[in-house]
């Protein structure tokens, strides 16, 4: 049978072109299907789980959620520039010193606070312990000074919040 088909194509040249011809285009034919087939799987995940059932729509509804992530980023900026803000004035140092003042009572039951925020504002906090009792006294400090005068255990508290041990970087307002 093959060779039948052989010997009519050497005998009629055109048939044999209009055969290759129609090889050509079942191949082409056979590609331009695949690519469709390869296109509708891309269209059906784009489309899953979307309301709209053509691109125009799915587009426009993109369109619209780009806009919402963008309102929504916008605010997210602004809260976040707020909260940066308030934890610029919140206490972010805390140094804590404990010591015995007085050599009649025993252990270090006194201590000396320091809560500065970022700026190196805040306060000193002491307390102490005496046999008659116990006396809390604050100071304020601004900018790393005091407009009061600081004992050596508050400059020390304030240094270990700013994270120095050197003292010398404490400062009273007072005694420059």
């Amino acid at each position: 049978m093959f060779a039948t088909i052989l010997t009519t194509i050497n005998l009629n040249p055109l048939l044999a072109l209009i055969i290759l011809v129609a090889l050509i285009f079942l191949a082409w034919n056979l590609t331009l299907h695949w690519q469709v087939y390869q296109t509708g799987k891309k269209i059906k995940l784009m489309f899953k789980g979307t309301k709209v059932a053509d691109l125009e729509g799915v587009i426009f509804e993109q369109i619209k959620r780009l806009r919402q992530t963008e309102k929504n980023l916008a605010e997210l900026t602004k809260f976040s520039r707020q909260v940066e803000k308030m934890a610029q004035s919140s206490i972010q140092k805390v140094g804590v010193i404990r010591f015995n003042p007085f050599s009649d009572t025993g252990g270090d039951q006194s201590f000396s606070i320091a809560c500065l925020d970022a700026q190196d504002n805040g306060f000193t906090l002491t307390s102490l312990f005496t046999r008659e009792g116990t006396r809390i006294y604050t100071k304020p400090i601004i900018n790393n000074e005091s407009k009061y005068p600081l004992t050596e255990e508050e400059k020390r508290a304030i240094g270990e919040a700013i994270g120095t041990k050197n003292k010398s970087k404490v400062k009273n307002q007072k005694s420059k």
